[in-house]
């Protein structure tokens, strides 16, 4: 190994530009009738553990299956569903203990959901982080849908915890258009109080140049999604055979998604429809034949208030500045 001039082992260059990294910090807790960050505190990260953070309804599961394809090796199946591959560790009524035994026990290469911002999740340099994001609009259609999906026992799930923290949940009190507007207005779905996407996007914008953050974009997966996925690979630094590729892509569409739910075990217990319900449409621009011109104009001047320009045009569109 080279030395320096005083004669010690100079570190090598990447650990030393590590060093000088200012990493993120946890600053505050967020817990409500869904999720609760606290869950994370005891968390004990593992050198490449990859982690999902999303607002919610931006493509989480397909990023997960995406991730869990590459790191399985392409198996049959759905990895994010419950009891699967890829828990969500922060969400309230999954048992903590049952969770993090889970992933202890795992000896592939974790990758794990959040809903959180990243103000309130423990960031580790050790693990790789996969930001999803996606056009507010198609956001609140699609937890519209998702919202008016859950059944009563669902609804139970959330409801029925000891010491519930926040509103009850319910099915959604209105129809999509005011839901949308409630959105923007209060930056919350009404029954459904999941936290506020404008934060959320902006503060892993602000991160998003460090070497373990990656930003993926809904449009661009619909527009391109081999492209995306050699993309989310290179990023995770899997190699993925030649022969692999053409199962991956399949796995990974919509369609073969929408099928194989069908066989989770107990899903249409939480879901009206079962699996068709939760993987419902998989599209954008439903929102196009029912907003007025002024309505839709509205989501961008909300994001202009709490945005930075570039941060607006990727949140709606998927392009990042060059």
């Amino acid at each position: 190994m080279p030395k320096n001039k005083r004669g010690r082992a100079a570190r090598p260059a990447k650990k030393a530009a590590a060093k000088k990294i200012r990493w993120p910090k946890k600053t505050r807790e967020i817990r409500t009738a869904i999720v609760d960050s606290t869950r994370w505190n005891g968390f004990k990260f593992r050198a490449g553990d990859i982690v999902i953070d999303t607002f919610g309804k931006t493509g989480t599961t397909w990023v997960q299956q995406i991730v869990g394809q590459l790191v399985l090796g392409a198996p049959d199946g759905i990895s994010a569903m419950p009891g699967g591959a890829s828990p969500w560790l922060d969400m309230t009524p999954a048992p903590i203990e049952h969770v993090l035994g889970a992933l202890e026990a795992q000896t592939h290469r974790r990758f794990i959901k959040t809903h959180l911002p990243l103000d309130a999740l423990p960031f580790s340099a050790k693990a790789k982080y996969i930001v999803v994001g996606r056009d507010a609009r198609d956001i609140a259609w699609s937890a519209y849908n998702h919202q008016a999906g859950f059944t009563d026992q669902a609804l139970a799930m959330f409801n029925e915890l000891p010491n519930r923290v926040g509103p009850r949940v319910t099915r959604p009190p209105c129809d999509v258009r005011e839901y949308y507007l409630h959105f923007l207005e209060f930056d919350d779905f009404p029954g459904f109080e999941f936290g506020g996407l404008w934060e959320h996007t902006q503060g892993w914008w602000n991160v998003r140049a460090l070497p373990n953050v990656l930003l993926v974009h809904f449009n661009n997966l619909k527009a391109n999604m081999e492209r995306e996925i050699r993309r989310i690979a290179r990023f995770l630094d899997i190699d993925v055979e030649r022969a692999l590729w053409p199962r991956i892509l399949e796995h990974c569409s919509f369609d073969y998604m929408q099928a194989a739910s069908k066989q989770i075990e107990n899903i249409d217990q939480f879901f009206q429809g079962g699996g068709a319900t939760f993987f419902n449409k998989g599209t954008n621009g439903r929102w196009k034949d029912v907003l007025s011109a002024d309505e839709v104009a509205r989501c961008d001047a909300v994001a202009a208030r709490y945005l930075t320009p570039d941060c607006a045009r990727w949140l709606k569109t998927g392009k990042l500045p060059r």
